[in-house]
């Protein structure tokens, strides 16, 4: 279940909305833990609204009016939380593998506050990745209309001719359609590989890594180090900051209208 919204009136008898949410989701925005964690809070009888238990993560809830609260504590709005996670290799970024294998909330244990990946990276790709309390904000990051470039290095299996590059450059056919034009230079090649940095705007499914494939080579290694105008930096790999207000207003830009 999503918002709704009832009308109002106010003092100067013009009508107003007024939101209401779902009991889950209430719990899930005030940052307090995912709304399967919300639902089982509710399930198991944890939680109150205006002093009387309810059971129903669907039941609605009037933000204005309503008193939620989670084991007899009050659910409040908590201050948003934006971070930047340095990914190691070998990190899934899930929130629990059935497998025991080890996610990115392995590395961020001690937070305190519910946050959700802003898109994702493969299990054997490192590098920048964006957690947040705001899911408004994730999703008008990994919105493809807003185009925001990701950059990348990446290790090719090969060393790449000129024209291997340049198709790149130009885009790739992949089985889902073709790419659009990509940024991409040429770091240094050893005596058996190639390095390069590559510059997309698109959030296909490891797009980088078939990309690489359909030039006729393979990523050994890949690493995202930028989103937008936000740099990884010299943050140690496994670890987090917070983003600063001007990175976070940075990934918030504005669809041109032709985009519409």
């Amino acid at each position: 279940m999503g918002d709704n919204r009832v009308v109002q009136a106010n003092r100067s008898d013009q009508p107003r909305e007024r939101p209401l949410k779902t009991l889950e989701r209430v719990l899930s925005k005030a940052g307090l833990g995912s709304r399967t964690d919300a639902r089982k809070w509710i399930g198991a009888g944890r939680v109150k609204v205006n002093g009387k238990l309810v059971q129903t993560p669907d039941h609605w809830v009037d933000l204005e009016r309503d008193r939620v609260t989670l084991d007899d504590r009050p659910v409040k709005a908590a201050r948003k939380v934006y971070l930047l996670l340095y990914k190691p290799k070998g990190y899934l970024t899930t929130y629990k593998d059935p497998d025991g294998r080890a996610t990115i909330y392995d590395l961020i244990p001690d937070l305190g506050r519910w946050v959700v990946p802003v898109g994702r990276l493969d299990l054997d790709t490192s590098g920048l990745l964006l957690l947040t309390s705001d899911t408004q904000f994730a999703e008008r990051v990994t919105n493809p209309d807003y185009k925001i470039p990701k950059t990348y290095l990446v290790k090719c299996s090969t060393r790449l001719t000129e024209e291997q590059i340049d198709q790149l450059r130009e885009g790739v056919a992949l089985s889902d359609g073709p790419t659009q034009p990509a940024a991409v230079q040429r770091i240094r090649d050893s005596a058996k590989y190639t390095f390069i940095e590559i510059t997309i705007r698109e959030g296909r499914n490891r797009q980088v890594r078939r990309m690489i494939e359909a030039v006729g080579s393979k990523a050994l290694k890949l690493v995202r180090t930028r989103i937008g105008e936000i740099s990884i930096g010299d943050l140690p790999i496994g670890k987090h900051r917070e983003l600063t207000p001007a990175e976070i207003r940075s990934l918030t830009p504005r669809r041109s209208s032709h985009e519409r």
